[in-house]
């Protein structure tokens, strides 16, 4: 079995695609509802848990001057550092 304690760990074994990355990110920021969102087959997290356990996106997202490009960049470091599951 595959060590993949995190959703980098998938990411880095190529299970998880930019695309399906990016689409966690997109559907997220265009719809932030608490609720698990699939990422890739057999791989779900909801990202408001995720976002919500991470001070660093907190803040981010909180933070006025924040450009969309910080907002974005942290939710995807956000996703990749979450747990699989």
């Amino acid at each position: 079995m595959l060590d993949t304690d995190t959703v980098q760990d998938l990411y880095i074994l190529k299970r998880i695609t930019d695309e399906q990355l990016e689409a966690a990110v997109t559907d997220f920021l265009n719809d932030p509802k608490p609720s698990p969102r699939p990422l890739a087959e057999g791989v779900a997290n909801n990202v408001c848990a995720i976002m919500a356990a991470d001070p660093h996106a907190q803040g981010i997202l909180a933070a006025e001057h924040s450009s969309e490009a910080d907002i974005h960049a942290a939710v995807r470091t956000a996703i990749l550092l979450a747990p699989v599951g």
